[in-house]
């Protein structure tokens, strides 16, 4: 596991692009796992410029993102294809069939969660994840538990996660309960890891996961045991580390 820490929120987004990056040069046909949230957005902008400049080629990208709320339309501003359509896929070349994103609108969880497996499966695994961590330590929306959740599937969102998405809605009612995650399995296979931490508010939780006991009450401390991940933080969210 390595850390890089950075002076601020730019610097974070700026490292975290900067690998992205290498990994699309390298192998222009890339599998991508995205997240979503505040924390990413500014890598998302910065690969934009970089496409807009003609660094960057995303026609041969795939990407498969981490999650989507259950009972959520796609129109939905809150869904989040949608943000990532607003954040990244429209504002580049990239061939929206190579897009996934669990489809929130099929009730039978099952088939969502095993024709999303056979997805990431047909198309090689994932060369890139990229992640945030929870103030609970939850990563894609694995929520603190009893086990480590190995394949995609449908979680009830936790009621710290609940009120940390309130802000993005217009009541607390109207926060999904629900929501389609890949699991800690399919994360763990992914070829590359990066971390993304931003915030004074998350740095308890940091520590917790990166020094702490590798448990599943703190999904994000299973991390420890990939083979390569890269923790991408600013002063603040790494400030309990040990130096």
């Amino acid at each position: 596991m390595r850390f890089i820490k950075t002076d601020d929120y730019e610097g974070m987004s700026k490292a975290a692009a900067a690998i992205v990056t290498e990994q699309i040069k390298t192998k222009p046909s890339s599998v991508l796992g995205l997240a979503t949230g505040g924390t990413p957005v500014r890598m998302y902008e910065l690969l934009i410029k970089a496409y807009e400049k003609g660094e960057l080629d995303f026609s041969q990208i795939s990407t498969v993102n981490l999650d989507e709320y259950k009972g959520i339309t796609r129109d939905n501003e809150q869904s989040y294809f949608y943000y990532m359509n607003e954040r990244l896929w429209k504002h580049t070349n990239i061939d929206p069939k190579r897009t996934h994103v669990p489809d929130g609108m099929v009730a039978d969880a099952e088939a969502v969660c095993l024709a999303y497996e056979q997805t990431i499966s047909d198309l090689g695994g994932i060369d890139l994840q990229i992640l945030g961590i929870g103030h609970n330590g939850h990563i894609g929306f694995n929520e603190p538990g009893d086990v480590f959740e190995d394949r995609s599937f449908c979680v009830e969102l936790s009621q710290a996660t609940i009120n940390a998405n309130q802000r993005f809605f217009a009541t607390a009612d109207d926060v999904p309960k629900e929501a389609y995650t890949v699991g800690i399995g399919t994360i763990m296979s992914a070829a590359k890891i990066v971390v993304m931490i931003s915030g004074e508010d998350k740095a308890a939780i940091v520590k917790e996961a990166f020094t702490g006991p590798v448990t599943p009450k703190v999904p994000a401390s299973i991390l420890r045991f990939h083979r390569d991940v890269t923790v991408i933080g600013d002063a603040a969210a790494l400030g309990l580390l040990p130096e």
